[in-house]
């Protein structure tokens, strides 16, 4: 990935996110030139010369101290991940060590495996940090019932969304989803910007999907973390779940886990998946269960 390119178009894209008045600077008779705030003002905000802010929204951040990155976040009013995808920008920006390119998992430990057989009432899947699904209970097969299978893994949840027409009709909200799928990535090249698999997965999605580049050009970033999600399943129908993203520590692996709340009829669609996923084989036809009255 070319690192000068995504430092500059990220850097100019959050200033010009920023009016004066967000930023708490006098406003001025006149036509401004630019959209939100111009590069002399986020270099005061910041405490640097206009000459090194300039050098620095040229793609230039290397050497650059954490003390100024932190001065550059308030400035630009970043969030959270917003932040940290700056000092990711930073260290890729530095040379890179030998061992520096960090490996997407697709292998699970037996221990895994047994956890998620055992969530019999929770759909859940682990996921690398390419967006590979490398493994799943039979609760979450029954949820994307047609779209994952053991046969089917790993399915790259990328590719599913923005290559695959199945995902608007899965994913009921997917305008959001698809917004926060390209934000999660962004923040991932970040993090490993020499890797080449994702790097080419990228390059897939941005040439096959006009809605990927689309948003992958706003250069947006966000923590995968919770998100609430309506999918549409053949044997319930819309079902409004909440995702909750679980960090296997040393693994580099993500289990994602779905819940309703208690005594909702999201909660009673589960138990009828949970009922039919225990009754039913993968070959089993879909139109023979009968879900609970909407």
């Amino acid at each position: 990935m070319d690192t000068t390119k995504d430092v500059r178009e990220f850097l100019r894209s959050r200033r010009s996110h920023i009016t004066p008045a967000q930023a708490g600077l006098p406003a001025y008779g006149g036509t401004r030139r630019v959209a939100g705030l111009k590069r002399e003002e986020v270099a005061m905000l910041a405490g640097v010369s206009t000459e090194y802010y300039a050098r620095l929204e040229r793609g230039n951040l290397r050497g650059v101290s954490e003390s100024v990155l932190d001065s550059l976040s308030r400035a630009l009013q970043l969030d959270e991940a917003e932040r940290a995808h700056l000092f990711d920008l930073a260290k890729a920006a530095a040379p890179a060590p030998s061992s520096g390119v960090r490996r997407a998992r697709t292998e699970l430990r037996p221990s895994i495996e047994r956890l998620l057989a055992g969530m019999t009432g929770t759909p859940a899947y682990v996921r690398n940090s390419r967006m590979d699904v490398v493994a799943a209970n039979n609760l979450c097969y029954a949820l994307y019932t047609d779209i994952l299978s053991p046969a089917t893994l790993p399915l790259n949840l990328a590719r599913f969304m923005f290559l695959d027409p199945r995902s608007r009709d899965f994913f009921v909200d997917w305008e959001t989803l698809a917004d926060d799928f390209a934000a999660a990535m962004r923040a991932e090249s970040g993090r490993s910007p020499r890797d080449r698999a994702l790097n080419h997965l990228i390059g897939d999605l941005a040439a096959g999907s006009t809605e990927f580049s689309t948003r992958w050009a706003r250069h947006n970033v966000r923590f995968h973390r919770t998100a609430r999600k309506t999918m549409h399943n053949p044997l319930v129908g819309d079902i409004e779940l909440t995702g909750d993203a679980l960090e296997l520590p040393g693994e580099g692996l993500t289990l994602i886990a779905y819940t309703a709340e208690a005594g909702s009829h999201a909660q009673d669609q589960l138990d009828f998946l949970a009922s039919w996923s225990t009754t039913n084989s993968s070959t089993s036809e879909p139109s023979a269960a009968k879900p609970p009255a909407g």
